[in-house]
């Protein structure tokens, strides 16, 4: 059980709390600010709690000067002040005079937000390869180290791994709810426990499969790798997405789970992937040579929707259709309205699946909606999170 934030007596002190600002970013203003809204509570509790809270949060990849100016966290910090009804100061600096005055004149519940932690990574990475010497010195800055970006704890970087390993740590509310729903689900299901995965490529899954068939009873592959997983069978996939290298991996896990991995029966299929292509349904093993498949179709979305009603537990990683179109976007739709009737617990992993589930409206209307991406998908792998790790056990 790792320590969290209200194992510390946090009056008077510089509480650093690593947060998960990397929100999308238009002509620097802000196109959704969820992962805003889901480090409130943290920053709550230390302000209540008579903290000088720092914040600290990546935006984006920093590689170019043109990096600096798109990926500015001063947005953020504006957003961020609505939200807290206060102020939040915004320092425009990662390091140096500027930064240790503004942190100085802190008094008990204000709140400092510094900038971007990538402007790091433009001279030789150091926040992104957890650079020992930056590490120590963002530690220096605090008396207590917070980590509340559950979508960066699977890399170890310098806010996270580096900083805590000199400070006392804990995590926040938000890696605490990631945790708490997702290795309950993965270690302790209610059974039937389903797997709903999608996405592009089999190749990102593998470890997910590998690691989850010997615990799921049920995995349903849709998306764009559902065509590896066919191709796999000898059906003929024309021009639809393939993973070529995952072929015999696809191959051998049919053969070896043939009552537990479910392939659709249908797909919607275009002749490209644009708003102005002609489409069909097609069984799967009438796609045409100039054809690719792009979303399920109906006998698949029945197909799955036997498989939700069943299931007490459900995992869903990945949408199962090219969403961001949307005459391709009715299976992913289908299956938030039938995992949103669903009276199982029910968990989506972060990244595309999230943001879909979002757009389409149904953010308030699963069990739990991962804010990590890629985390999400490693802790599924059944892999240690570096930004978690590291931090103290009770």
């Amino acid at each position: 059980m790792k320590k969290t934030i209200r194992d510390y007596d946090l009056s008077g002190k510089k509480v650093i709390i690593r947060v998960d600002f990397n929100v999308p970013m238009k002509d620097g203003k802000i196109q959704d600010d969820n992962r805003i809204v889901e480090s409130l509570p943290t920053i709550k509790y230390a302000i209540d709690n008579h903290a000088k809270v720092i914040l600290m949060s990546h935006l984006g990849r920093v590689k170019t000067e043109e990096d600096l100016v798109k990926n500015n966290l001063k947005p953020v910090a504006t957003r961020l002040s609505e939200l807290l009804s206060k102020e939040v100061v915004f320092v425009d600096k990662t390091r140096g005079e500027e930064l240790e005055s503004a942190i100085s004149n802190l008094q008990d519940g204000d709140v400092l937000l510094m900038q971007n932690t990538r402007y790091e990574d433009l001279d030789g990475k150091k926040e992104s390869s957890n650079e020992e010497e930056l590490g120590n010195y963002w530690a220096s800055l605090g008396d207590i180290y917070i980590n509340d970006a559950f979508g960066t704890a699977h890399r170890a970087h310098a806010s996270n791994v580096g900083i805590a390993s000199n400070l006392p740590n804990g995590i926040g509310f938000l890696i605490e709810k990631e945790l708490e729903h997702l290795e309950k689900a993965i270690k302790d299901p209610v059974r039937p426990f389903t797997v709903i995965l999608g996405g592009a490529k089999v190749s990102d899954k593998i470890g997910v499969i590998e690691n989850l068939v010997n615990i799921a009873d049920y995995i349903l592959i849709g998306g764009g790798m559902m065509f590896t997983f066919l191709k796999s069978q000898g059906y003929e996939v024309g021009k639809s997405l393939l993973d070529e290298e995952s072929i015999e991996f696809c191959k051998k896990m049919m053969e070896e789970y043939p009552n537990k991995i479910v392939l659709p029966v249908d797909c919607t299929c275009g002749k490209e992937l644009s708003e102005d292509s002609p489409m069909r349904a097609a069984i799967i093993s009438d796609i045409h040579e100039d054809e690719m498949g792009l979303d399920l179709s109906l006998k698949s979305f029945d197909l799955f929707a036997s498989y939700i009603k069943m299931s007490k537990t459900i995992i869903w990683n990945g949408p199962v259709g090219a969403f961001e179109i949307e005459k391709f976007s009715i299976g992913t739709k289908v299956l938030c309205e039938e995992l949103a009737k669903s009276d199982a617990t029910v968990i989506l992993g972060g990244g595309d699946t999230a943001a879909a589930a979002i757009q389409f409206g149904y953010k308030d209307k699963f069990t739990h909606i991962s804010t990590g991406g890629g985390a999400s998908l490693e802790l599924l792998e059944g892999k240690d999170l570096p930004g978690i790790s590291i931090i103290s056990e009770k």
